[in-house]
């Protein structure tokens, strides 16, 4: 039976085109948005077919980020900063690759990015049917919810044994009335080809983060290695290139306002359907806690590390990852402010309701959702600030050590439950990955703010008042004799957990000889953990029944406003398509749509984060553009701006012209658009692209790195 596609025309979208302009659409639905008509000049069948070669085979979510195909021997374009963490893990005091970047030269000198994979989509099924008839008769949302989990590791799990580089993920679309399966080929050895110095890459650093006008050269190459039958294996010296059946040609031609262009990419998640108490709740006290938590973290790790840049390179992946989050919640804040959001979403709703209540049958069915939506966000209010102590408690912001025998222990307690309670996919091929992927936590580990990071989490546990209090530390805040400071000098003293291998021995022991080791770190994880399977229930119940009312509310706003729906993202592959575009930020402000190579001259100090290489400058004064300058700018253009839908995950994701040629590579949206993923703006919302000019530019004039242009086609 066909899925039907529900489609809304909320108060947020303005016109028909800014709604057919919005969206970040799933690859089955682009045939309906008319594309030829806006520009495109290849068929549709050519971005996608599930049957036969389409640009979407280039395409792969790589590091948190999304990535492409290059060439035909597996070379892949991405972000600077999806690979940063691989730089990251990769660099040492002497070997400083996110300072100085990194080239390899021959194939034989690329190196490994320690940690990660990327996934190529194979295939993709609607499992509506499937996965909803096994719980046809279950009323209970959080019984429901569970069997439905079961299911889908069932699903998945049977995908992944079939084939051993495999894996099958199944996501839910429009609140759970429509399922869908994706299977994707793992590449586990992914290698680093070229990446250009901090400096470039990074330039600006999180002053420009999330602003236009942008001056970064946010990209860096890697490749793809496979067995030499091509099974996508872990890393081995007799690996080969992958060679891909598609990858992206590199555009020749020139670019300019208003040309067509297109993004595939693994944007993360997107909530433009949910209702004014998800506002509230954000915009209140889940946005300003994250702000506030992140910063202390943050000033924590610079103060700690201000003179020891062993500990800098620790700690850059965990700092770029909090301060580019920390920017997001203060822009959604403010943008929501600046809007008033939370008025126009509430207006919305009483407008709604009114409807609802005009028929006594739509009254009955729709008239309580957001009432009983609210009830649910009420409860989780009344424990907020426990809550949210006892989740750094069991997070990396509390340190890594605590975060590993955090986990230990708790897959002890879970394995010990019996079958049928037991989290769903606690697999021993789980376990082992988890044990394998210890030595890139630990690679990430810097004792000094470890320690003063867990120091600040039991202060605030110290800080609960009344039934928020976590009893489970009174052990050590009231009943050590020693302050908190005290008490974690001793812990690390003290404990085994700082070793990894004996971290990983111990992952699937009994939690009860875990406990007799006395180790300060499973001490904690023991302490707390009743307390924090409470938290855990409570999430599910509430994430249970409030996505069974966002489901309704979706269906009477489909009833009462029927038009055309993109489901939200939820880190599948997605296209969205746009112009190049300019805007106005303010009044009597307009913001071109291209940066120069001028620009970075110009805003160049010779101070970090505004520290252009000298190379660089040179080449500009000289006007040494290669080929790479752009007729109208008479200039290198840096980056671009264009009208499609992104969100996090999306860089990384390569920006292509009406011909499916990669003129860019996406890298952040801006601040004017903070709020997008929860509305699309079609006059303010931009996404910001590292144009490919650039990145041939670096990485041939500054980078003497012309031979991966020939790879690519260009010279």
């Amino acid at each position: 039976m066909k899925k039907p596609l529900f489609v809304l025309c909320f108060f947020l979208l303005t016109a028909f085109n800014a709604v057919a302009q919005e969206g970040m659409w799933m690859l089955s639905q682009i045939g309906q948005l008319d594309l030829p008509a806006k520009g495109l000049q290849i068929p549709v069948e050519k971005i996608y077919s599930p049957d036969k070669p389409c640009l979407a085979n280039a395409i792969l979510q790589l590091g948190g980020g999304s990535a492409s195909f290059v060439s035909p021997e597996g070379l892949v374009v991405t972000n600077h900063h999806v690979a940063y963490t691989a730089l990251q893990r990769a660099s040492s005091v002497s070997s400083d690759y996110l300072t100085n970047g990194f080239l390899a030269r021959e194939r034989s000198e690329e190196i490994s990015a320690p940690g990660y994979q990327a996934r190529m989509m194979i295939s993709m099924k609607d499992v509506t049917d499937e996965i909803l008839s096994s719980v046809k008769k279950i009323s209970d949302p959080v019984e429901r919810d569970k069997k439905i989990d079961e299911k889908i590791v069932a699903m998945t799990e049977k995908v992944q044994k079939e084939n051993s580089d495999q894996e099958a993920d199944v996501t839910a679309l429009y609140e759970g009335k429509q399922y869908m399966m994706h299977i994707y080929k793992v590449f586990k050895d992914i290698r680093i080809v070229y990446a250009p110095p901090r400096s470039i890459g990074n330039y600006g650093d999180e002053i420009d983060n999330w602003m236009w006008p942008r001056h970064t050269g946010d990209f860096s190459f890697m490749r793809i290695y496979v067995s030499p039958t091509g099974e996508a294996t872990g890393y081995s010296a007799e690996n080969v290139p992958y060679k891909p059946e598609v990858w992206l040609k590199v555009a020749q031609g020139d670019l300019d306002e208003g040309d067509f262009n297109f993004i595939i990419g693994y944007p993360g998640q997107t909530v433009r359907y949910r209702s004014s108490n998800s506002v509230d709740w954000n915009l209140h006290k889940n946005y300003p806690f994250s702000v506030s938590n992140f910063k202390e973290v943050i000033d924590i790790s610079h103060e700690l590390t201000k003179d020891d840049h062993a500990g800098q390179l620790k700690m850059a992946g965990l700092l770029q990852g909090l301060e580019n989050a920390m920017k997001n919640y203060q822009g959604n804040i403010e943008g929501m402010t600046k809007t008033h959001f939370l008025d126009k979403k509430l207006a919305f709703e009483k407008e709604f309701l009114a409807w609802a209540d005009a028929d006594p049958e739509r009254k009955a069915k729709y008239g309580d959702i957001l009432s009983r939506e609210k009830s649910f966000y009420d409860k989780l209010a009344k424990t907020y600030d426990r809550d949210n102590v006892a989740g750094i408690l069991q997070g990396a912001l509390a340190g890594r050590l605590l975060a590993v025998a955090g986990n230990i222990y708790g897959i002890s307690r879970e394995l010990e439950k019996p079958e049928g309670e037991r989290q769903p996919g606690l697999t021993e091929d789980v376990l082992k990955n988890y044990g394998e992927g210890l030595k890139y936590t630990y690679n990430d580990y810097y004792e000094p703010v470890d320690k003063a990071l867990l120091t600040r989490a039991l202060k605030m546990a110290a800080a609960l008042q009344g039934d928020q209090r976590l009893t489970g530390l009174d052990y050590i805040l009231t009943g050590s004799g020693m302050t908190p400071e005290q008490w974690v000098d001793n812990a690390y003293n003290t404990s085994a957990m700082k070793d990894p291998e004996f971290a990983k021995s111990l992952i699937g022991k009994p939690s009860a000889e875990l406990e007799q080791l006395n180790d300060p770190f499973i001490g904690i994880a023991a302490a707390i953990y009743d307390v924090a399977e409470e938290i855990n229930e409570l999430s599910q119940a509430f994430g249970a029944n409030v996505t069974a009312l966002r489901k309704d509310y979706i269906e009477a706003l489909y009833e009462w406003k029927g038009s055309s729906l993109y489901p939200d993202a939820t880190g599948t592959i997605r296209f969205t398509w746009g112009p190049v575009k300019g805007y106005k930020p303010a009044d009597a402000v307009w913001y071109e749509p291209f940066t120069t190579l001028q620009g970075v001259v110009d805003k160049n100090t010779g101070v970090v984060p505004f520290n252009a290489p000298e190379k660089l400058v040179k080449l500009r004064k000289a006007k040494d553009f290669g080929n790479y300058a752009d007729p109208d700018l008479n200039d290198v253009p840096v980056a671009f701006l264009n009208q499609c839908d992104i969100t996090g995950g999306n860089s990384g994701s390569p920006v292509m012209n009406a011909k499916g040629e990669i003129i860019g590579v996406a890298f952040d949206g801006n601040w004017e658009a903070m709020t997008s993923d929860w509305q699309y703006d079609f006059n303010l919302q931009r996404c910001i692209a590292v144009d490919f000019r650039y990145v041939l530019f670096v990485t041939d004039k500054f980078g003497d790195a012309g031979f991966l242009l020939k790879e690519m086609g260009v010279l």
